[in-house]
């Protein structure tokens, strides 16, 4: 049943005597709140919980409740006792409530916006405006703003969770060498492939007329593709056969189809293989990318000097200022001490204003774009970024193959998500046992 209700929850560590202070407060409150209700002869809402600084009410529990039955009765499972799976979900809202006062605590926030780009993503995975999304949570009986703040709920606990169970996760390189030397290391990091497919179907018992039929249009479709036109657009059916380009999407070699598998080896990217037969007709089969075989990067190595406007210093002033320091590096100044000492880039300027090698895309785009047009051992003009103005210099560009860094990377986020998990459940049950809880 535990794998019915996903459970969620974050750290505190509360000093004995600030949770007694706490609770003799809260139960203050509580009481004053009963003995007014009972004043003016009215219901109110049963306390189920009292959880640190919190409670949690019976219409909280109810109300839970019945959408966990709901989705058990529609998954057609079998239902636990009544009593047991009523614990379970108190236990739930109980490690909500914990997360949600450390949160905040912590100060986490969901924007309005952030929030409303998330539910967009939603709609648009399921292909759906938010008005059509909204319609459909209607139909299915929900409320589209209880539906919102619920997410918000949920981002929050989420944000909590990775913040304090992330630290508590250490990966060491020998367990990524190990990792990546096992057989489901060696599994996850294989190269994959995406393959398009396209039969022009005859029978092998087919009239050898119309077989050769299929052989002409086959090498016809084939000549089109190696005269420059798109594969998918030659993959045209005529009065004679219909075709169907399949897109077989991104498999490693062993997860191909038998009789396309053998072109692995064989095909560069972009590359489209020559007809050839099977009983079910003609295939042609195009390699239209790879992934995890060679990881080729056109890399940069370069450096810059940063300044920024400021109160006293203005966008103007600050822009010929560096025009100033790029003339004294035109006339042989040296870059690196120039950038020790006028740069404001706290992350380069100790270094001489050294970046390493960066990647494609790893520059914000104005940056990106001095970095692409610049010679090496050249000095870029004066330009503004979002963080201010540079001048920079290009020492040098290369091609690197990144493929051991990225089956580095896989088998890191692969390890961190597995120990995430066990560290999640482990961190849960710490928190819980921390928190002053008392189930009326």
């Amino acid at each position: 049943m535990k794998t019915l209700i996903k459970l969620f929850t974050s750290t505190t560590t509360n000093t004995v005597s600030a949770q007694s202070a706490r609770r003799t407060g809260l139960m203050l409150v509580l009481a004053l709140a009963s003995s007014l209700a009972a004043a003016v002869n009215s219901p109110i809402d049963k306390i189920v919980a009292i959880v640190d600084d919190d409670i949690v009410l019976y219409s909280e529990l109810q109300q839970r409740s019945e959408q966990i039955e709901k989705k058990i009765e529609e998954s057609g499972q079998s239902s636990p006792p009544p009593e047991k799976l009523r614990g379970e979900i108190l236990d739930q809202l109980i490690l909500e409530n914990i997360q949600m006062q450390l949160a905040r605590r912590a100060g986490v926030r969901i924007s309005d916006a952030e929030l409303t780009s998330s539910i967009e993503r939603i709609a648009g995975q399921n292909k759906m405006t938010i008005a059509q999304f909204t319609e459909v949570l209607a139909n299915e009986g929900q409320n589209y703003g209880a539906f919102r703040e619920q997410m918000r709920k949920d981002m929050i606990l989420q944000r909590i969770q990775r913040g304090h169970v992330n630290q508590r996760i250490q990966i060491a390189d020998q367990e990524i060498a190990s990792f990546l030397a096992s057989a489901e290391g060696v599994e996850l990091t294989a190269p994959q492939y995406r393959m398009l497919h396209t039969l022009v179907p005859v029978s092998a018992n087919s009239d050898p007329a119309l077989k050769q039929q299929a052989k002409a249009y086959a090498d016809q479709l084939f000549a089109q593709i190696q005269n420059g036109q798109d594969y998918l657009q030659s993959m045209q059916s005529n009065e004679q056969f219909t075709l169907a380009a399949n897109d077989l999407g991104w498999r490693s070699a062993k997860e191909l189809p038998a009789i396309v598998a053998g072109l692995v080896g064989t095909l560069k990217k972009g590359d489209t293989a020559a007809p050839f037969e099977s009983g079910s007709g003609y295939h042609l089969v195009m390699l239209a990318n790879t992934r995890g075989d060679g990881e080729i990067v056109a890399q940069t190595k370069g450096r810059h000097i940063l300044l920024k406007a400021s109160a006293i210093r203005d966008e103007q002033a600050t822009e010929a200022q560096l025009n100033s320091l790029r003339q004294q590096l035109q006339d042989g100044a040296d870059f690196a001490e120039l950038a020790r000492t006028h740069s404001e880039d706290i992350g380069s300027a100790a270094e001489g204003g050294d970046l390493g090698w960066t990647n494609p895309g790893q520059l914000v785009g104005a940056f990106q774009d001095a970095m692409d047009t610049t010679e090496i051992d050249s000095i870029s003009p004066v330009f503004r970024s979002q963080f201010g103005w540079h001048v920079l210099q290009v020492q040098g560009r290369r091609d690197k193959d990144m493929i051991d860094t990225l089956r580095s990377n896989m088998a890191r986020n692969f390890i961190h998500q597995r120990k995430y998990d066990d560290e999640l459940q482990a961190w849960l049950q710490k928190i819980r046992d921390e928190a002053y809880v008392d189930i009326k």
